[in-house]
């Protein structure tokens, strides 16, 4: 028997998101590109571990990279900002096939949205692909609520340009956090994770399957 997905090599490792068997190079070159990994993966664990040894650093290129940030901004604003996590976190749950990427999209469009604000001309720039929509969408109908009912603890002297520096934040925290691959959904994990016991997050039934 080959390996399913090169049918060069023999497989030695089982995949729970092919429930076959597959080589080890096939592992660890197409998880989370081609692969959709589910994330109780011991394969996948695996890698995340030695991902978290050499983290990541934000190219220079990188969108919104010049944007300020600052901590006073951060720290007055944690509710808001935890809130604004949680909101992804719960939309996500509702759409399985979000990925690191999509949260990434919509946290970027937000910005950017709000970054014209600050010109006193408002263009939203919502994206196009379906899934990434609806994450743009949670969010802008959670900034709309806040916007409803200021005098909330956690919304109160929440300003337009807090929120464009808060997005800022939690996009780079998700670059960081992510792992660069297609179908990664390192940095939603982690969304969920700081929310544990919410029925609203609870992740679906286990894919893996003992051969």
């Amino acid at each position: 028997m080959l390996c399913p997905i090169c049918e060069r090599r023999k497989p030695g490792r089982f995949c729970p998101a092919k429930a076959e068997k597959i080589c080890a190079v096939c592992c660890g070159t197409e998880r989370e590109l081609t692969i959709d990994c589910p994330p109780d993966c011991g394969y996948l664990v695996s890698a995340h571990r030695y991902e978290d040894q050499h983290p990541r650093a934000l190219p220079a290129d990188t969108p919104l990279l010049d944007a300020r940030i600052s901590s006073e901004v951060v720290r007055a604003h944690g509710q808001f900002l935890s809130a604004m996590a949680f909101t992804l976190a719960k939309s996500c749950a509702g759409q399985p096939s979000a990925t690191d990427p999509d949260v990434l999209a919509a946290l970027r469009a937000q910005a950017e949205t709000y970054k014209t604000l600050s010109s006193g001309i408002v263009y939203e720039q919502a994206p196009v692909i379906p899934v990434q929509r609806e994450l743009y969408d949670a969010l802008t109908a959670f900034f709309a609520e806040a916007e409803q009912h200021p005098s909330q603890p956690a919304f109160r002297a929440v300003k337009d340009a807090d929120i464009f520096q808060l997005l800022v934040f939690l996009y780079r925290m998700g670059l960081l956090r992510t792992n660069g691959r297609s179908r990664s959904r390192r940095f939603i994990e982690f969304l969920r994770s700081q929310f544990p016991g919410t029925p609203e997050l609870q992740r679906e039934p286990s894919r893996i399957i003992v051969p």
